[in-house]
């Protein structure tokens, strides 16, 4: 797995992830989040890179809608980067604030990745903004 910056769609898995995301129909495209947000969310070992970087993508995604981060990274999905919307159901927000901070906790291999790389303080401040906009759509 290549990783070259800390944004949300800035590495390989989260990179494919939105293609597939991408090309996928609408209804699709919303089991595609709640089965990419679960898999981090209710991860119960050691959190695996690609699940977490998958699980970004798809939260960042939803908090687009949500008047969260745009998408602006030429690797995120191109629906969203232009008049597309999604309509994101009620409890999605929720679920996304689970994968993220299930993906900045101890045992999980994005965290430790970025640690060793000596940033880890500008990866999770990437995840601020989103998990904001996440968080402010649960009340």
């Amino acid at each position: 797995m290549v990783t070259w910056d800390v944004g949300p769609f800035d590495n390989d898995a989260a990179s494919d992830w939105s293609a597939t995301f991408d090309e996928a129909d609408e209804a699709t495209r919303l089991e595609m989040l709640e089965e990419t947000l679960t898999a981090a969310a209710d991860e119960t070992e050691y959190l695996d890179a690609d699940t977490a970087f998958e699980a970004i993508a798809a939260a960042a995604a939803v908090a687009s809608q949500l008047g969260g981060p745009p998408i602006d990274s030429t690797y995120g999905p191109d629906f969203l980067n232009g008049p597309g919307t999604l309509d994101v159901p009620a409890g999605m927000p929720a679920l996304a604030v689970r994968a993220l901070d299930r993906i900045v906790a101890d045992d999980s291999e994005w965290r430790d990745q970025w640690d060793e790389q000596d940033q880890l303080d500008d990866a999770t401040a990437t995840l601020a903004p989103i998990r904001a906009a996440l968080a402010a759509a649960t009340k």
